[in-house]
């Protein structure tokens, strides 16, 4: 195993409960706009914004979309499907859903007792895809901000995940080594599969990684496979290792 130094944490779904406070955010925005009643049910217009958001932030982070263009569609085009077009409203939805974000501070399940286990002895930092203008405020809210070395924000940079200049960025800034060096983050393609092409071994936080997992061990690179004891899986190239938990505590049993 490893002795590693740093550990590089994704923020959205990985710490903070995105789903849910991105839910409820929305809600209180669309009550504050005389939105609300409006729709028959929230929750099946959510439903719709989720899969029109999850699209626009693949084409953000591949750099296919403007910022300012998905913040506007996300809303324009989910309430047009639903049947309540509110044309020229997108920009004024996204205010007042980022007004709220910073408010709600539900976490990912036992991310501040990881956090607590972890900060005494390792460097902890941030390398987050999401806007500057809540990511900041969101930690501080959750009580998370006092864990972090340092916060690396994509639209900051001018780099999202899973490119290689925000990665290598993160690394020069902390003086870090690849090989003391981990990512931890939900997203496949964006903190697994970058930092895995960066160089640095990575943990992929999922409910279900079944299918990442059948693409792990049909490439030609995987070369061992470690079944542990617990619940994690470990998986190496010779390079990098990759490993696979289902609950964030499992971390601890991959760094220490």
């Amino acid at each position: 195993m490893k002795q590693y130094r740093h550990l590089f944490f994704d923020l959205d779904n990985t710490l903070w409960d995105f789903e849910t406070n991105s839910y409820y955010a929305l809600e209180s925005a669309f009550q504050q706009l005389g939105l609300l009643t409006k729709l028959d049910s929230f929750e099946d217009y959510f439903k719709i914004y989720h899969r029109i958001n999850h699209h626009l932030w693949e084409l953000y982070r591949n750099r296919e979309i403007t910022k300012d263009k998905l913040t506007v569609k996300r809303f324009e085009d989910s309430l047009q499907e639903y049947g309540l077009p509110q044309p020229g409203r997108g920009a004024e939805i996204n205010v007042a859903y980022l007004s709220q974000m910073p408010l709600k501070t539900q976490l990912v399940e036992g991310a501040r007792e990881v956090l607590e286990a972890l900060h005494k002895k390792f460097k902890i930092h941030i390398i987050t895809n999401g806007f500057r203008e809540v990511q900041h405020q969101k930690l501080v809210n959750s009580q998370l901000d006092h864990f972090f070395d340092k916060i690396f924000i994509s639209e900051v940079i001018g780099a999202p995940k899973p490119s290689r200049e925000i990665f290598e960025h993160a690394l020069k800034s902390t003086n870090a080594r690849k090989q003391e060096s981990l990512m931890i983050g939900d997203s496949w393609e964006a903190d697994i599969k970058g930092a895995l092409e960066f160089g640095i071994d990575q943990v992929f936080l999922s409910d279900d990684f079944s299918d990442n997992l059948s693409q792990l061990l049909e490439s030609p690179q995987t070369q061992k496979i470690e079944y542990k004891k617990t619940e994690y899986i470990h998986l190496t190239n010779g390079r990098t290792s990759t490993y696979l938990i289902h609950q964030l505590s499992e971390l601890l049993d991959v760094v220490y």
